[in-house]
């Protein structure tokens, strides 16, 4: 956002002309394609700069460009007038790529960066190149994201306060968390959204204790917080289990009359089910939400659904859907969490079917759900017929919870097949063969079961006893 109020502001007071009146006219046109109010109106000023020779000066032409793609018309509008511009400069690169990196085509930013590079003489600015590397974040391509690196080390930019934003930000995007890090401590000035994108990187790859470190700096140098600070904070206490803390960040947030939105709302429901025992907290903050997404939905019906309150969870689904709100993976898995619990098992597959007609695709987690339901009703050869018909070959989670069935409902017979199985699958992991020798022990099979023992003997496996994070 700040990138392209700065963006404007150069160009539009960078002219091509020193002569007054051309000044004003400039200016006037300026004014009237930025209130354009839809794309009709865009057009008939476009008609009339095309009949002026206004419509060569690069200011008005770069925001024509710029205005097109806020009126959702990048493709074709956008690049045709881009494309046949009579003059282009580094503004309207930067505009041409910038909204190309911000919509839901990157891979065409980095093809007109390429294209800049290549056949004009335009140089990248500290502009360009944080638009190049969102775009290379957006598009996953790492390799690409590596060359612009070098690119800014080269051009000399890498210690720009944009560029390392955004190269942080690209950085976690790739799930390369020690790389940002390596950018963030080569920043000689640092600002509160290099700081909050370091914090979010953490929060966001499973690395709570170091980013309740960077947080804990940000406040001993007085960095200012704010609503984005506060969902990564909310993340890292959902990791840890911090519901004292999260109440705490939930108490600064109403303190400070900080709006709750869809995404901190979306986080304090997500904080309020994974560490509270109780889902009143997560529901009253549901209920006052003005809005909800499909983010907002799904965390409310996985909690309910986990915690075995299956008809609160498959009613939430329902008013989700007569509300007009697509449901997506997640969401399927929280219904078919409440179906295993509830023992629903015509419900569990009529879901699974529903999936289908949402465009949503079938994952390991919403199989082993699946086959949980079917082992908890005892019907276990059936999930076991399930697990050879699944598309996708099983792992741990799948055959874990058939498992579990075969335990609670006493069939060794079906449980050693399983057992043998999950052994062959993870060797590494001791759990498993303590489980079959149980089941050998329960059968009565002592001998077999002595014989499992020794061998986890012999491998120096031993299972980790549990612990609580309370």
């Amino acid at each position: 956002m700040r990138i392209t109020k700065s963006l404007c502001t150069k160009l539009l007071w960078t002219t091509v002309s020193t002569n007054p009146q051309t000044q004003s006219l400039v200016s006037q046109y300026f004014s009237l394609l930025h209130s354009s109010p839809n794309p009709t109106h865009l057009r008939h000023l476009h008609a009339r700069l095309l009949r002026t020779s206004l419509y060569d000066n690069v200011i008005i032409s770069s925001k024509l460009v710029l205005m097109y793609s806020h009126h959702n018309k990048l493709l074709p509008h956008s690049l045709s007038v881009f494309v046949h511009m009579p003059e282009r400069n580094i503004f309207s690169w930067n505009i041409i790529i910038g909204e190309f990196s911000r919509s839901n085509f990157p891979e065409k930013s980095m093809e007109l960066f390429l294209q800049m590079q290549k056949s004009s003489d335009v140089k990248p600015d500290y502009f360009t190149l944080p638009l190049v590397l969102r775009a290379c974040a957006g598009a996953g391509t790492m390799k690409s994201g590596f060359c612009v690196h070098g690119l800014c080390v080269k051009l000399g930019m890498a210690v720009s306060l944009y560029i390392s934003s955004a190269l942080v930000f690209m950085y976690v995007t790739f799930g390369r968390v020690s790389a940002a890090r390596l950018v963030f401590d080569r920043t000689p000035k640092r600002d509160a959204v290099l700081w909050t994108a370091m914090l979010a990187g953490y929060a966001q790859n499973g690395e709570p204790t170091l980013g309740f470190s960077v947080f804990r700096e940000m406040i001993s140098l007085g960095i200012e917080l704010d609503g984005v600070v506060m969902v990564s904070l909310l993340l890292i206490c959902s990791q840890l289990g911090w519901l004292k803390h999260g109440k705490s960040v939930h108490g600064w947030c109403v303190r400070r009359c900080l709006e709750i939105g869809i995404s901190l709302g979306n986080a304090l429901i997500d904080m309020y089910v994974k560490c509270s025992s109780s889902l009143s907290h997560a529901y009253r903050l549901f209920v006052k939400m003005p809005h909800r997404d499909v983010i907002t939905w799904s965390s409310i019906i996985l909690g309910y659904g986990l915690a075995g309150s299956s008809e609160i969870a498959l009613q939430l689904f329902g008013r989700m859907l007569i509300g007009g709100e697509k449901p997506n993976n997640v969401t399927f898995l929280g219904v078919l969490s409440a179906c295993a619990h509830a023992g629903m098992v015509k419900r569990a597959y009529s879901f699974l079917e529903k999936m289908k007609d949402y465009g949503v695709v079938a994952e390991l987690k919403h199989y082993a759900c699946m086959v949980d339901c079917l082992g908890k009703a005892g019907l276990l050869e059936e999930a076991e017929l399930f697990i050879e018909e699944m598309p996708v070959k099983p792992d741990g989670a799948v055959l874990g919870a058939l498992l579990g069935g075969c335990q609670v409902h006493g069939n060794f017979v079906v449980g050693e097949r399983v057992a043998k199985r999950l052994i062959a699958l993870e060797p590494e992991k001791p759990g498993y063969f303590v489980l079959l020798s149980n089941i050998y022990a329960a059968s009565g099979r002592f001998g077999e079961a002595e014989k499992v023992r020794g061998f986890m003997q012999q491998r120096n496996l031993s299972k980790v006893p549990g612990y609580s994070l309370i």
